[in-house]
């Protein structure tokens, strides 16, 4: 008897909401983005409530950037998964979307133009898809994050993003600026 209440609770602990277009609407009020979410209540009853900002995080943000999004509501509550935002019809993904590609918002570096080390720091000057830009790292080995074999994610001193696709696909001169650190 008690091993059974031990799985029900279990099985009530990963209780997962699913987001879809039969017990979720998204749409944009004003800045943010605004749910209302027709979900089970702690009593088994389905219950509709509104929320007027959610936020929107990836479980899986460099190999479904699209999947698997957690929806949290003001107070970091998680109210459920999308399980893929393309599901919830062209005008819902297009609202997710963009929010999404705001908040991980990484322009992609095309060329390394100068890195200078320095008390710990590295100050990078490079070439992205949103043209020159310049960023600092602290403990430049820990702000590089290999993704896969040739992926890298650099973040900077700000908790900005910032990606190289193909590590090997950099000019030779880009690549040598860099390679101590690899």
């Amino acid at each position: 008897m008690a091993e059974n209440k031990e799985k029900t609770a279990l099985r009530d602990v990963i209780a997962v909401t699913y987001i879809t277009n039969e017990n979720g609407k998204f749409e944009l009020a004003g800045e943010f983005i605004k749910l209302t979410l027709t979900a089970k209540n702690d009593e088994g009853r389905e219950e509709t409530k509104t929320y007027d900002r959610i936020f929107l995080h990836r479980a899986f943000p460099f190999d479904y950037p699209y999947s698997y999004i957690s929806v949290l509501d003001a107070d970091s509550a998680e109210l459920g998964i999308i399980a893929h935002v393309d599901e919830l019809g062209e005008e819902t993904a297009k609202i997710l979307r963009a929010e999404l590609d705001r908040k991980y918002y990484t322009p992609v570096i095309k060329q390394i133009l100068s890195v200078k080390d320095k008390f710990g720091y590295s100050y990078w000057k490079v070439d992205t898809d949103e043209g020159i830009l310049e960023f600092t790292l602290h403990d430049t080995f820990q702000s590089l994050l290999k993704v896969g074999g040739t992926r890298i994610f650099v973040n900077d001193i700000d908790g900005n993003r910032y990606e190289i696709p193909d590590i090997e696909a950099l000019d030779r001169a880009s690549y040598r600026k860099i390679e101590l650190f690899l």
